[in-house]
């Protein structure tokens, strides 16, 4: 840290209205709070430029650090001299990091269901652009490989790209379920908790039950998750670890990680009422 303290940290989100990146946001605070600092939070609409911006604003208010979560698209981070940074949740090359391990969590509940007997396996991939989308999307095909071990193919018909809001996931959950029964995924995987909901409601629509028909799986582990009819089975990020880590790191409680080496911290899954085994065809 600087000589002088202003013991405020920063913090820059793309979206406050994310439920992951709100449980974030509280979870900094939290953390901050433990070691007598305050936060400054701060949107940047996932936009590059006012990115910059808001960063800019921080410093002139003279924060000992700041937390961030960057934009999708590529970029570079221009921050004074001395002024520690973390990147968190979407990883940049360059830049000192911490993550859940999307692509092994991702991996765990697709292999959980494939432990039920599911074979076809829909994917809601996240924006293409985004670390953790495609890190999601590795985990999928690196769990689905099993199957064609077994000599059967994945279908890119089943994976469906969209952002990773409610309404995104319904209209996916649409394009994967609006298909002939045998043709359809007899299981889901969802990569946010949001679309997985959105995709529950396109299911409702569609009247195919669940888990009795259609299982699904989300991953992020929001509150929601466990309010939804039946409770959603779910791959649980540690956002309260990551926010306390990178709080840590910014206050020299911890060491920093290297540059190529960012930390990632292990996902679990939290098993609800949404997945079951397969109808026989």
């Amino acid at each position: 840290m600087r000589g002088k303290v202003s013991r405020l940290i920063g913090i820059v989100i793309p979206d406050l209205t994310n439920p992951f990146f709100s449980e974030l946001v509280q979870s900094a605070e939290q953390a901050a709070a433990n070691h007598g600092y305050n936060i400054i939070v701060m949107t940047s609409f996932d936009n590059a430029a006012k990115e910059a911006d808001r960063i800019g604003q921080l410093t002139s208010r003279k924060v000992d650090g700041i937390i961030l979560v960057p934009t999708n698209d590529f970029h570079s981070i221009k921050l004074p001299k001395g002024l520690p940074i973390i990147v968190v949740d979407r990883l940049m090359p360059g830049y000192s990091g911490i993550a859940a391990d999307h692509r092994s969590g991702v991996r765990l509940g697709v292999e959980h269901l494939l432990k039920l007997g599911h074979r076809r396996i829909g994917f809601i991939s996240g924006p293409k652009g985004s670390v953790p989308a495609n890190d999601r999307l590795t985990g999928y095909l690196d769990a689905m490989e099993q199957i064609q071990d077994d000599g059967q193919t994945v279908s890119p018909s089943l994976i469906a790209e969209a952002a990773f809001d409610y309404e995104s996931g319904r209209l996916a959950g649409n394009y994967l379920l609006a298909r002939a029964r045998k043709e359809r995924p007899t299981a889901i995987f969802a990569s946010s908790d949001q679309q997985a909901i959105g995709c529950m409601r396109a299911a409702h629509d569609l009247g195919i039950p669940i888990p009795a028909a259609l299982s699904i799986v989300g991953f992020d582990g929001i509150p929601l998750s466990s309010m939804t009819t039946p409770r959603l089975t779910t791959v649980k990020q540690p956002i309260q670890r990551i926010a306390a880590v990178a709080v840590a790191i910014l206050l020299n409680k911890q060491p920093v990680p290297d540059l190529d080496d960012p930390i990632l911290l292990a996902c679990e899954i939290s098993e609800g009422e949404t997945t079951s085994a397969p109808q026989p065809d």
